[in-house]
């Protein structure tokens, strides 16, 4: 059990105790329901169109790269959000068209929580398909998608 909901429960636990035995049956609300959610770094306009989550080793999800997309500018934007931001850890986004850039709009460095945002304009090249990718310490993730 994580710590958390180790805390959740000692808690209600005491409350029920506190109350005679009776139990509440609503559960707390947690900040955990909305972090890790996309977080419209992208710009106004911009809809998700995909998403990748990056797994740890325990294969918890620790990230997720949203890649969205724009009809009034045409470009398709990525951004990659940890699940609980914390401390400063490594973290990369790319974005790239497939299979005619052979460059990566990519944004990398040391954050808390996201990395990004990253643009490419698809209608300017002969791609049929984007790739994106994600990187949180050492777990990565990549994908081929969004085929035309």
């Amino acid at each position: 059990m994580k710590p958390t909901r180790r805390t959740a429960a000692t808690a209600t636990a005491l409350a029920a105790l506190t109350l005679g035995g009776a139990l509440a049956t609503t559960a707390p609300a947690s900040a955990a329901t909305t972090a890790g959610a996309y977080n419209g770094k992208c710009g106004t306009g911009y809809t998700v169109q995909d998403r990748t989550d990056i797994h740890d080793s325990a294969r918890e999800v620790i990230g997720t790269v949203y890649v969205t997309y724009s009809r009034e500018t045409g470009q398709h934007c990525a951004v990659l959000v940890r699940t609980d931001p914390g401390t400063r850890t490594f973290m990369e986004v790319t974005l790239d068209t497939s299979p005619t850039s052979g460059k990566s709009e990519r944004d990398y460095g040391s954050y808390s929580t996201y990395a990004g945002p990253v643009y490419v304009d698809a209608s300017q090249s002969d791609a049929q398909c984007l790739e994106w990718s994600g990187t949180i310490d050492i777990y990565y993730d990549s994908v081929r998608g969004l085929c035309s």
